[in-house]
């Protein structure tokens, strides 16, 4: 007997090819404008950061779109880098093919513990993001990431794939992105403690998105 899971899936996948099919014989899908990822600040308050080089075969394996990887580092208090990841998926590759679990998974991390925790900024709705506690040899990180389909903030990739469904019919869109951040744990650190440090560098983040993601 098929699993709610299955049948979600199902459902979504049979939704998005009737959208796409329907959207390509009607009209072009609307691409918004936007900055380029590239051009997003290095300097966040005291938070230097550089890019971190994608390899040529994952970006094939990503297929088109625009990525973002750069590691900032506090100049002021002595704690460990925080890695901000962002990727852009235009109109027509809307669906993220290469989930954030199976690739950490695919690098050699194995899951400690997974779950969502609660995020709110200031003058927004919170939301729901993925936490992951990760482990490859004797390294600990921990991963906080989300979707986001047109100014909605959500954990789930069956949600977003379906929140592109039906903008693709009502906003011709389904550009969406995903935003990841990690940083690696102190030996004796409490996972509690490295969030909060990805809060605190979110916070920064955040007010300047808008930019370059598209609501």
């Amino acid at each position: 007997m098929m699993s709610w899971n299955a049948r979600f899936t199902t459902v979504v996948v049979l939704l998005a090819g009737t959208a796409f099919f329907l959207q390509a014989r009607v009209r072009s899908p609307f691409v918004p404008s936007r900055i380029s990822l590239g051009s997003f600040p290095v300097q966040l308050r005291n938070w230097a950061g550089s890019d971190v080089p994608i390899p040529n075969e994952i970006l094939k394996a990503l297929g088109p779109g625009e990525f973002l990887q750069r590691r900032y580092v506090d100049e002021q208090t002595p704690q460990p880098a925080v890695d901000l990841y962002l990727a852009y998926l235009p109109n027509e590759h809307s669906l993220f093919r290469h989930l954030p679990q199976d690739c950490l998974v695919g690098s050699g991390w194995t899951s400690l513990e997974s779950g969502t925790t609660m995020l709110q900024f200031p003058g927004e709705t919170a939301f729901e993001a993925n936490r992951y506690l990760i482990e490859r040899g004797t390294d600990r990180q921990l991963v906080v990431f989300w979707y986001w389909a047109h100014g909605r903030r959500v954990a789930s990739d069956g949600w977003v794939n379906l929140y592109l469904v039906f903008d693709s019919l009502r906003l011709n869109r389904s550009d969406n992105a995903l935003i990841r951040l990690n940083t690696l744990l102190r030996p004796e650190e409490k996972p509690e403690e490295a969030e909060q440090r990805l809060l605190s560098f979110a916070g920064l983040m955040n007010p300047l998105l808008n930019g370059y993601i598209p609501r």
